[in-house]
């Protein structure tokens, strides 16, 4: 009987450290989260792996605002450089067949407040190939 609930014991303390480790990305996840590592320690290479060559980025839908990992660079690399207090706080991640939601506030710096913002990213091959960017409207 001791060992049964031993046993049983041991089992419920296993459960319990499995239920509080965190969660691994999912595949279709793991590309927004590089891009994300990449953005909060402002290290433009680890950023654009993520993303396809030919990625197309939106402002809001429907509104393409340019396209291409080279243009992707240009843009990340002068922002990454000009704002040392970048960070982007991921609020909730959706996961849905290959599109991952992404609700994030975001600091540009320390002395103005941070904005909410939505990113919608389309994966195939693990890589991003689409990003839309939506802002909350403004009251």
């Amino acid at each position: 009987m001791r060992f049964i609930l031993s046993t049983a014991l041991l089992a419920l303390v296993a459960l319990s450290a499995y239920a509080q480790a965190p969660a691994k990305p999912s595949e279709m996840e793991a590309p927004a989260s590089l891009q994300l590592k990449g953005y909060n320690s402002r290290d433009i290479e680890t950023f654009v792996k993520a993303y396809s060559d030919t990625v197309k980025v939106y402002n809001s839908p429907g509104q393409l605002s340019y396209k291409g990992k080279d243009e992707l660079r240009k843009r990340y690399s002068s922002m990454f450089a000009q704002t040392p207090d970048l960070h982007c706080e991921l609020v909730n991640r959706i996961v849905s067949g290959n599109v991952v939601i992404d609700h994030e506030r975001v600091q540009f710096s320390k002395d103005r407040p941070r904005k909410e913002a939505i990113a919608v990213y389309r994966i195939k091959n693990g890589e991003i190939y689409e990003v839309t960017f939506i802002s909350p409207d403004k009251n």
